[in-house]
């Protein structure tokens, strides 16, 4: 399903550590995460960066149902549905 995990730990090239990725729906609640990218068309992926989901970004779980996501992000809360939380990639 495209998750990684490089068990080296190596520094990416991005800056970001490498390892195991999986998306914002899966978080659990509680967890604060770190956006590696956001998957999708231009235009999406541009207004998640407007909404703060940007590379390095911490991102914290605030709660989540059957993968539909509140969560925290440089100060504001937001709702996303399962289709948004599933496209922001984290580790």
């Amino acid at each position: 399903m495209g998750y990684q995990h490089a068990g080296s730990g190596r520094v990416a090239a991005s800056g970001l550590r490498s390892g195991f990725q999986l998306p914002l729906a899966m978080a659990s609640e509680g967890q604060t995460v770190t956006v590696a990218r956001v998957r999708g068309p231009q235009d999406l992926r541009q207004r998640m960066a407007e909404m703060g989901f940007v590379q390095g970004a911490k991102v914290k779980v605030v709660s989540r149902v059957n993968g539909d996501v509140v969560a925290s992000v440089k100060g504001a809360t937001l709702a996303l549905n399962r289709d948004m939380a599933m496209r922001i990639v984290t580790c």
